[in-house]
């Protein structure tokens, strides 16, 4: 049997409030509060992932708020208001799968889009699906979308550091991680180049 591939490892210093919170919506582990640390990681097969949470729980402190099973990859998270607790459960899944941050995938940015004043149907239609904030027909609305998927949280988090918008959606698994931000035209500009420089900065190896 091969070993898992690691996809993402995406470490995030500082929880924004707003990420938090929607992790919280979803969550059916130990909810997170906004400035803890917390690391996402990412593999392909999908069910070798209970074993890397098994390795990261046994090794730290950490406590998951998310652990996703689909069709091809699996993703979790962990996350401690100790930083060093969060970048030891790393190193334990790392050591596990034999692997260093360098050998993930380098994240590619899908789609990168802002709509401009969303009309009102729209609005409606995003609000009746997102699980974040709502978003008030007039305002802006960004679009984003990476590969693997579990990179839109990095995206998200800084986005919300860098400008005042508000979360609509985040899905962090599954084939394409997709991000909803929507707020004052400017203030989406703003986090559209906080999110896009954070995923370009990102290394990693080429996905095959």
């Amino acid at each position: 049997m091969s070993r898992p591939v690691l996809r993402s490892y995406s470490f995030i210093d500082s929880l924004q409030p707003q990420l938090a919170a929607h992790m919280c919506t979803g969550s059916r582990g130990y909810f997170p509060v906004p400035g803890v640390a917390s690391l996402y990681i990412e593999i392909a097969p999908g069910m070798a992932i209970h074993r890397l949470l098994d390795v990261a729980l046994k090794a730290t402190a950490a406590k998951p708020a998310t652990l996703v099973v689909e069709r091809a990859y699996g993703m979790l998270e962990v996350h401690h208001e100790d930083k060093g607790e969060v970048l030891l459960a790393g190193d334990a899944v790392l050591k596990q799968l034999e692997a260093t941050p360098q050998d993930r995938i380098k994240p590619t940015l899908v789609s990168n889009t802002i709509i401009r004043s969303v009309e009102p149907m729209h609005a409606m239609v995003l609000d009746n699906i997102r699980f974040g904030s709502m978003i008030v027909p007039g305002q802006s609305l960004l679009i984003m979308e990476t590969k693997p998927a579990a990179y839109i949280a990095i995206a998200a988090n800084e986005a919300e550091k860098a400008a005042d918008v508000t979360l609509v959606d985040i899905r962090p698994f599954g084939a394409f991680g997709r991000l909803y931000m929507c707020g004052d035209e400017a203030h989406v500009d703003a986090a559209s180049e906080a999110a896009t420089a954070a995923i370009e900065a990102i290394d990693g190896v080429a996905d095959k």
